[in-house]
């Protein structure tokens, strides 16, 4: 398992601190830290007047909801900041888990996710499953597509429900991602995770909404 965990420091006030959590999506599995989303959306926002530090990443590859929230608990974290991002569930699907304890599970990281920004659900911002059915490992796994694409629309039907009905924002990558089957830019070197291009297409979905909620 690859892990990026970049403990908190202490950015000069003018900057705003960033949370990722997440799984592989969010470590950016198979490409260079600056180009998971994270590291390029806050490229992205610094380009626009938002003065984003360096994120606190806590994700692992292969994760799921109920990984995610131990290994939330097993981290150091500040008490608070400025912008968190959320984006997981895939292996909860991969595994065949149950969505309805995806449900719970994700109901309580969102929680956490709140608390981490303050209590201000609006600096809170979830993003969509993407489809790894789309990919040419998903071509190659045995598995029937178009059940994976079912599947994993019915776990982002509860996240963002669950997204909405907590007052967080939710950016939907999922169409996105399945371009993927026609265009292998958009694929890393592994023919499973995204590349630095899809992560870009992520930064440049969530900056409009972050742009909102900060100025």
């Amino acid at each position: 398992m690859n892990k990026t965990v970049i403990p908190p420091n202490d950015p000069p006030t003018d900057q705003l601190t960033y949370l990722a959590l997440g799984d592989s999506y969010t470590i950016g599995e198979q490409v260079s830290p600056n180009e998971s989303f994270p590291y390029q959306l806050r490229a992205k926002l610094n380009k626009q007047s938002i003065n984003l530090a360096i994120p606190q990443i806590i994700a692992t590859t292969g994760w799921t909801t109920g990984e995610l929230i131990a290994g939330i608990k097993a981290e150091t974290t500040a008490p608070k900041y400025d912008l968190v991002t959320l984006l997981i569930g895939v292996n909860n699907q991969y595994r065949g888990n149950s969505i309805a304890v995806y449900r719970t599970e994700f109901q309580e990281l969102l929680k956490t996710a709140i608390s981490f920004a303050g209590g201000n659900a609006a600096h809170v911002f979830v993003v969509s499953i993407p489809d790894w059915g789309a990919t040419p490992f998903g071509a190659q796994s045995g598995r029937d597509v178009k059940t994976i694409a079912k599947e994993i629309d019915a776990f982002n039907a509860v996240n963002k429900e669950e997204a909405l009905k907590a007052g967080i924002n939710y950016t939907d990558i999922t169409p996105g991602s399945r371009n993927a089957s026609a265009d292998a830019s958009l694929v890393a070197g592994d023919g499973l995770h995204p590349s630095g291009k899809m992560y870009k297409e992520w930064a440049d979905s969530l900056s409009p909404s972050i742009l909102k909620a900060f100025k």
